[in-house]
């Protein structure tokens, strides 16, 4: 009988081992590389801003994480497989305030933007910039939409993607002044400047990290920024709202998500490393770097956060009449 009990009790510790390592935030990190998959190209905002985290994270963690991009339709490509993955911990999804609007632009969407993934963490914030081309001889948004409204038809706006925070900046823009701009989008915010400083197309809005460097050259004429306050780097820059729009809410965000499903202990895991990050010295200075702030929060506030925006931006969109195919 005795020998029957040992057995049993050797058991059950043999199970609860098996249990624990499956469930362990650690298991699955010690034995493969974590892929952060974005779902746009290198080089612009969403893929520096994940790189800079996944570099951050696999120096706390001591695990691998590796950024995958896998551009195309606004980021819904690598949303898609992410949503499809095995929700064991090894493939994450770094987002930006596209995930919010994808779900009122795109018909035919193969995920559900807030029950096929589980959020672990908001990351940061950055503001747009508007910017033209030095050839346009415009200092304000004021003498812009004087000037378009002389030129209407005449003038492009360039984005990284059709339904992209850029586009949607431009088209709110694009409504509230009443302006006639034709879109122009791209592949890519690098595909876009190219094209904008090179004069072949004359405005954009973009976050702030990719136009810093192409403002202080001088190759670019920054207007006014998206942000509530001014940009501390551009002080004699203006907000949208003190020019006039004071409805203007078009700011990028940045959050780190992981297929539905994926054990909390993982999530929480994460989250937790995730909001040591944002409070080291290394990576705020990165995130100055490129314009944003970091926005700690718990799961709970994140996943609120990112269910409001999906329904604001529903209503922005249905206003607006926009609709991608």
């Amino acid at each position: 009988m005795k020998t029957c009990i040992n057995a049993i009790l050797k058991t059950m510790a043999i199970s609860a081992s098996v249990i624990s390592t499956v469930l362990s935030p650690t298991s699955v990190f010690a034995q493969n590389p974590i892929r952060v998959m974005v779902g746009f190209p290198p080089g612009g905002a969403t893929d520096v801003m994940a790189r800079a985290l996944a570099n951050e994270l696999s120096k706390q963690m001591h695990r691998e994480f590796v950024v995958e991009n896998r551009p195309g339709a606004s980021g819904n490509i690598a949303a898609s497989a992410v949503a499809r993955a095995t929700p064991n911990g090894e493939s994450l999804l770094f987002v930006a305030s596209t995930h919010a609007t994808n779900p009122s632009l795109y018909s035919n969407l193969s995920f559900d933007a807030k029950n096929d993934f589980a959020t672990i963490g908001m990351v940061a914030t950055s503001p747009y910039v508007l910017v033209v081309n030095p050839k346009l001889t415009v200092k304000s948004v004021d003498e812009l939409t004087a000037y378009l409204k002389q030129h209407p038809g005449e003038i492009n706006f360039a984005s990284a993607s059709a339904g992209t925070g850029q586009h949607l900046a431009g088209e709110v823009y694009k409504k509230d002044a009443g302006v006639n701009i034709l879109h122009v989008p791209y592949k890519g915010s690098s595909a876009a400047l190219s094209d904008l400083i090179a004069g072949r197309v004359e405005m954009m809005f973009d976050n702030v990290a990719v136009m810093m460097p192409h403002i202080k050259s001088g190759a670019l004429r920054p207007l006014a920024v998206t942000s509530q306050q001014r940009f501390k780097e551009f002080p004699d820059v203006p907000t949208m709202a003190e020019e006039g729009y004071a409805d203007f809410n078009v700011v990028s965000w940045f959050a780190l998500l992981a297929p539905a499903k994926t054990p909390v202990q993982y999530l929480d895991e994460l989250n937790i490393k995730v909001n040591e990050v944002l409070k080291s010295e290394s990576f705020i200075k990165q995130l100055a770097e490129f314009g944003a702030t970091p926005k700690s929060s718990t799961r709970e506030q994140s996943n609120a956060f990112i269910d409001t925006e999906i329904t604001r931006w529903h209503k922005v969109i249905n206003d607006l009449g926009l609709k991608i195919n």
